[in-house]
């Protein structure tokens, strides 16, 4: 069906003539003066003109232009919507977020079922339980955000802390089947950097990743979370665990706002219209346990998204709704980072909703006299600089100070990789004193 580009305002076109035959979300093909085809989706209507926009750039368009849209399926089903056919074959490659490839390693190779990209996450009471404890191979992960398969943890930080880094450590040890990387709203110049030096050859071998960077138009960076998700969803529902890293979604957001201030929504919450804070749960949902059917392998969407703090205020909108709908959070603090340890966690801040459930009870007591530890020498430490503490006045600060740099420097981790039981065994080790007898920990 053909109808007009009626004129361009901004990042969206207008089209007259579909009116009745379009509906949002569906694919319009635009037609530029110069003969290139334009991909672009339907984002609302303002009357019964339909507002658009593209996937690529509007360089060539002006009114008049033809605007081609396939005809709905009668059905009106889903399958009339964009789709991916992933297959296994995807592992180790680099795609965009429509599917196609972006490494010179030749054509994708589809897969025999396509599926819809936009869809509603999976029943609340008949999807599965969260599965045993994934071994992420970070020793401050392991220890102090302790993690469950199909759990969903944020990274919260600020620019140059180290979230790259550490999801480059994460996707080359965590103990999963397939890792799946988003990198939304990416510098251009670090995503070779990122699979060649933090990724590595052994970490995309078992790897999807989907990329859009930042000069890509806003709905790109918004089709990246959802490529990245519905090929995430393909190997969960084949029973495997599936790791899914996100980087980041605050760039997610800040396209959803693009989209939504160019189709005429209102600025809400500094400058984010409300449909942004509508679609993120839609999104972040689909992640966790896959339906639990009898007789079928259950899977799971291990979901680890970056949040980019802007200006390191950890309650800026984005991040305040984002700590809300994950099932825990880790905050990346550059005080540590310029200390010299990395990964530059913040152990007081962070935390795991799963932790009481999958700690053993030694492994717990380990992990809160540890927190103890660092809390009481984090207040104390500005009276030990000024001199007003002596040693010997009391037990607990003197063991504290003792104490917190030996298991900073546990925390201290590059490019080596460290296992629960290793994890934990070193924690335990930080934690003896010259009275512990046996290796226990004193105050335990």
């Amino acid at each position: 069906m053909q109808g007009r580009v009626a004129g361009l305002t901004g990042l969206s076109a207008e089209i007259v003539g579909l009116s009745g035959h379009v509906a949002v979300g569906d694919r319009i093909t635009l037609q530029a003066r110069d003969g290139r085809q334009i991909t672009s989706e339907v984002v609302g209507f303002r009357g019964g003109t339909a507002q658009t926009m593209s996937f690529g750039p509007l360089a060539g368009l002006g009114p008049g232009g033809k605007a081609l849209s396939r005809q709905r399926d009668p059905s009106h089903t889903q399958a009339s919507g964009p789709q991916l056919a992933v297959s296994h074959s995807w592992l180790g490659r680099v795609i965009d977020p429509l599917g196609q490839p972006m490494d010179g390693k030749g054509a994708l190779a589809p897969g025999d079922q396509p599926r819809p990209v936009r869809t509603a996450p999976p029943d609340a009471a008949s999807r599965g339980r969260l599965g045993p404890r994934l071994d992420l191979g970070v020793r401050v992960l392991n220890c102090f955000a302790t993690c469950r398969r199909g759990q969903r943890l944020g990274l919260f930080a600020g620019s140059g802390v180290g979230k790259s880094t550490l999801l480059g450590m994460l996707a080359r040890h965590t103990a999963c089947d397939v890792a799946v990387l988003a990198l939304v709203g990416e510098r251009g110049r670090e995503v070779r950097e990122f699979i060649e030096d933090e990724l590595g050859p052994e970490g995309l071998a078992r790897s999807v990743v989907v990329v859009a960077t930042s000069d890509s138009p806003p709905l790109m960076r918004r089709e990246a979370a959802y490529a990245a998700m519905t090929v995430a969803e393909h190997f969960r529902d084949q029973g495997q665990s599936v790791l899914l890293m996100m980087d980041s979604v605050t760039r997610f957001c800040l396209a959803l706002r693009e989209i939504g201030l160019s189709a005429g929504e209102p600025p809400a919450t500094r400058g984010y219209p409300p449909s942004v804070f509508a679609e993120l749960p839609q999104l972040l949902e689909r992640a966790g346990p896959g339906l639990d059917q009898p007789g079928r392998k259950l899977g799971h969407i291990t979901g680890l998204f970056t949040v980019l703090v802007e200006g390191d205020d950890h309650n800026e909108p984005v991040a305040d709704a984002v700590r809300g709908i994950l099932d825990g959070h880790v905050i990346l603090d550059r005080r540590i980072a310029e200390r010299g340890r990395y990964p530059a966690v913040d152990i007081l801040r962070s935390l795991s909703r799963t932790v009481p459930g999958c700690l053993e009870p030694e492994q717990h007591t380990l992990a809160r006299r540890a927190r103890a530890v660092l809390a009481l020498h984090a207040e104390m430490a500005d009276l030990v600089r000024l001199g007003a503490y002596r040693a010997g006045s009391d037990p607990q600060v003197d063991a504290a100070l003792d104490l917190a740099p030996r298991i900073e420097a546990m925390l201290h981790q590059r490019n080596d990789r460290s296992g629960l039981a290793e994890s934990f065994a070193m924690l335990r080790r930080a934690l003896e004193t010259e009275g512990d007898a046996g290796g226990t920990t004193n105050g335990a």
